[in-house]
C-alpha cells in the first residue's frame, strides 16, 4: 500500500504535468507514483488501487503514456496481467526526439511557402519559428550522445543503474 507522502509526491507530479504540457493530472499522478512505487512494476489492478483512481482512468493514462514512449508493459512467463513501469530508455521518453522538431521544420516551412515573397514583418513568427526547431534539429542528436556519456559516468559512479537488457538497441 502507498504511503500518504508517496501519493502526495503522484499528486503534484500530476499538477506539474497538467500545467506545464496540460496533461490528463492522472497521466502526471501515474508518472509521479510509477517513479517511487514499490515495486517499480505494477499492474493496472494495483495501479487503480493505490492511486483510487478506475481501472479505465489508469488505463487511459497508460496508453497515452505508452503513445509517448513513457512506460512501457511487460508479462513474465506464466502471469496473466501485465506490468506497468516507467521507461527511460528512449529518446521520446527523454524528451530527446528530434522527430517532433524536424515536423515543425516542414509546418513551417509550408507556412513560408505559403506567404511567398511577403514582407519579413508578415514572415517573422514563421521565420523564428522555423530557425529554432531546425536548430533543435541539429542539437538534439548531440544532446542525445552528451547525455549517453553523462549517463555512463553516472553508472561508474554508482548513481545510476545500468539499464535493464530488455531496452531498445541505440539508446542510452
Amino acid at each position: 500500500m502507498p504511503t500518504d507522502a508517496e501519493i502526495t509526491f503522484a499528486d503534484h507530479v500530476g499538477r506539474f504535468y497538467a500545467r506545464r504540457y496540460s496533461f490528463p493530472p492522472m497521466v502526471g499522478r501515474l508518472l509521479g507514483y510509477l517513479s517511487v512505487c514499490d515495486p517499480p512494476a505494477q499492474t493496472i489492478a494495483e495501479l487503480s488501487d493505490a492511486l483510487l483512481a478506475s481501472r479505465s482512468a489508469i488505463s487511459g493514462a497508460i496508453k497515452s503514456l505508452e503513445a509517448m514512449h513513457s512506460v512501457r508493459r511487460s508479462r513474465a512467463a506464466g502471469e496473466r496481467m501485465d506490468r506497468v513501469t516507467i521507461d527511460v530508455s528512449s529518446q521520446e521518453s527523454l524528451g530527446l526526439d528530434s522527430a517532433e522538431y524536424q515536423e515543425l521544420v516542414d509546418l513551417t516551412s509550408e507556412g513560408l511557402h505559403l506567404l511567398g515573397d511577403a514582407p519579413i514583418e508578415r514572415r517573422a513568427i514563421l521565420e523564428e519559428m522555423n530557425a529554432y526547431a531546425e536548430f533543435l534539429v541539429e542539437r538534439m542528436p548531440v544532446l542525445h550522445e552528451e547525455w549517453g556519456a553523462r549517463r555512463e559516468q553516472l553508472v561508474a559512479a554508482g548513481r545510476l543503474p545500468e539499464l535493464p537488457s530488455t531496452s531498445r538497441a541505440g539508446r542510452p
